[in-house]
């Protein structure tokens, strides 16, 4: 597991390029990829900071929600890999559901949910799926 970048570190570029950190599986751990999310942003915004300031708010929406559905439908740990790419932000969140995800009718009357997949790739650049024999890798590409 790579170094979660933090304000006070000075870091070499290698960090500031690339986040790989684990996570149990924990409902709390959503907000836990969130806050090593944030870290990694703030740490890349030092050195090559976004666009605008919305690319920043999407990229952290992205992980929770991938956090969030990794919690609710895929049982036990998960992964978040971030990377620098030449005009973004690489997210993946590796998970162990083999069972890829799908658009679901969205309800606001019935108590929410369905919005999730829908957010993640009106805000992502291009998505993908990659199911391992023993679960998924969930890519979203953002702008940076």
């Amino acid at each position: 597991m790579a170094r979660r970048p933090s304000g006070d570190e000075n870091l070499s570029r290698e960090h500031i390029d690339i986040l790989s950190s684990s996570f149990a599986g924990q409902l709390r751990n959503v907000t836990d990829a969130r806050l090593t999310a944030e870290g990694f942003l703030t740490a890349l915004a030092r050195t090559a900071p976004p666009s605008t300031p919305e690319h920043w708010d999407d990229i952290l929406l992205v992980v929770t929600e991938l956090a969030a559905n990794s919690i609710q439908y895929a049982p036990g740990p998960f992964e978040l890999r971030m990377r620098r790419t030449f005009d973004g932000v690489h997210v993946t969140l590796r998970d162990t559901s083999t069972t890829k995800p799908a658009p679901r009718p969205f309800h606001p009357r019935e108590g929410g949910g369905g919005i999730g997949w829908h957010l993640i790739h009106a805000l992502s650049d291009q998505v993908s799926v990659v199911v391992r024999p023993d679960g998924k890798d969930v890519h979203a590409f953002l702008p940076w």
